[in-house]
C-alpha cells in the first residue's frame, strides 16, 4: 500500500502541472514570471548584503569578485548587477562597485534583519549554534522593516551578533569590525575575541566544537606551521590555521587571563569522577540555558558522571539524586573542579 503522504505530495504536483497546463496562457506566464521575481528578488538582496558586509569590513569588490554573492546562481551574477546598477542601488567606479546612499538603506534592512534573527535564534530558542546563520539565510528575505525594529526591541536593541558582527542600528552603517585574526598574534599574547566568522561551516563548526566564544579571553602559547595552540578558560586548545584565522581578537590586558574562573568542562569526568558546577559558559545562551538551569545545574551543585552512552554520547550524570542525560556540547559549557567529596 501507498504511503499516504507520498500520495498526496505527488496529487498536489499534478494538480499544479495541470493548472499551469490548462490556465490561459497570459495568466500561466504571469504566475511564472511572478515565481521568477521572488526567486530574483532574494539574489538581489543577497548581493546587497555581500557589498555591505564587505563595505563596512574595508573591502574592495570587483564584478569578478561579486559572484562570490552567488556561489551556486554565479551564473546570474551580471544579471543582478545590471538590475542593482538599474535601480541606482550601486556604481561601478575605479573598477570597483559601490553601494549608493539608497543601496546602503536596501542592503542594511537584509543585513539588519540576519543579524537580529541570529540574536533571537541565540538568546531565545534552543537551536544549535552552528544552524543560526542558515536559519538566519532564509528569515532575513521574510521581515519587514516594521517586523525588524519589533523585533530589535524585543532583543533590547542589541548592538552585536553572536558572532560578534555589528548590527545595523536605526542609523544606517555600523562600526567596523576592528581588530586581527587569532594567527597574527605572537607566543604570549593576550587577547579577547571580538567576532567568530560563522563561513565556511564546517570551519565555523571547529570553532563551536572547541567552545571559542566573542568575549572570551585567550593567550597564544605557540603558531606552528599547520596548527595554533593557546589557552581559553583555563584550558589548551590546539586549531588548525585555517580554522583560527576565522578567529578575530583585540589585544587584552596581560591579567586578563587570570581573570577567568578555575576548572574543566564537566565533559572531561569520567564515569566515577566528581565536579562541582563554577558556571555556565557565556556561550550558552537562550533557551538551552535556561533549560540547563532548570534541570538544577547551577554554581555550586555537585555532578557526578555515571554512564557513557554508546559511542561516547551522551553521558549520564547524577545531579541532585537525578539521573541526567547530557550531550557532549552541554557538558562541555559547564565548568567544574573535580572533587572526591561525596553529596549530602
Amino acid at each position: 500500500m501507498p504511503d499516504p503522504g507520498i500520495a498526496l505530495t505527488v496529487g498536489l504536483l499534478l494538480v499544479g502541472v495541470c493548472m499551469l497546463i490548462l490556465w490561459p496562457k497570459g495568466r500561466a506566464r504571469r504566475l511564472w514570471t511572478w515565481l521568477r521575481r521572488g526567486s530574483r528578488r532574494i539574489l538581489v538582496e543577497d548581493m546587497l548584503k555581500f557589498l555591505s558586509a564587505a563595505e563596512l569590513s574595508g573591502q574592495s569588490i570587483t564584478p569578478r569578485l561579486a559572484g562570490e554573492a552567488l556561489p551556486s546562481r554565479s551564473d546570474q551574477t551580471a544579471a543582478v548587477l545590471a538590475v542593482l546598477q538599474d535601480q541606482g542601488l550601486i556604481t561601478l567606479t575605479g573598477g570597483a562597485l559601490r553601494l549608493t546612499p539608497a543601496g546602503r538603506q536596501a542592503a542594511w534592512h537584509v543585513l539588519r534583519a540576519h543579524r537580529l534573527w541570529e540574536r533571537h535564534l541565540a538568546d531565545e530558542t534552543g537551536f544549535p549554534e552552528t544552524e543560526w546563520h542558515s536559519l538566519a539565510e532564509r528569515q532575513e528575505h521574510k521581515l519587514s522593516s516594521d517586523e525588524a525594529d519589533a523585533l530589535a526591541a524585543r532583543l533590547g536593541r542589541p548592538t552585536r551578533d553572536p558572532h560578534g558582527d555589528p548590527i545595523p542600528g536605526e542609523v544606517v552603517g555600523a562600526p567596523p569590525m576592528a581588530g586581527r585574526p587569532l594567527t597574527a598574534l605572537s607566543a604570549g599574547n593576550t587577547a579577547r575575541i571580538v567576532h567568530l566568522e560563522d563561513e565556511p561551516e564546517a570551519l565555523f563548526s571547529q570553532l563551536v566544537k572547541d567552545g571559542l566564544y566573542p568575549g572570551q579571553v585567550v593567550r597564544l602559547i605557540e603558531v606552528g606551521e599547520e596548527h595554533v595552540r593557546f589557552l581559553a578558560d583555563g584550558a589548551e586548545h590546539v586549531l588548525p590555521k585555517a580554522s583560527a584565522a576565522n578567529v578575530t581578537v583585540r589585544p587584552a590586558r596581560p591579567g586578563a587571563i587570570t581573570a577567568e574562573p578555575p576548572g574543566e568542562p564537566l565533559s572531561t569526568l569520567r564515569p566515577g569522577e566528581k565536579g562541582r558546577i563554577m558556571r555556565l559558559s557565556p556561550r550558552c545562551r537562550g533557551a538551552e540555558r535556561r533549560r540547563l538551569l532548570d534541570l538544577g545545574l547551577v554554581p555550586g551543585t555537585l555532578v557526578e558522571a555515571e554512564l557513557v552512552g554508546p559511542g561516547g554520547d551522551p553521558t549520564a550524570y547524577r545531579v541532585r539524586g537525578a539521573l541526567l542525560a547530557l550531550r557532549h556540547t552541554q557538558a562541555q559549557a559547564i565548568r567544574v573542579r573535580r572533587t572526591t567529596e561525596e553529596a549530602q
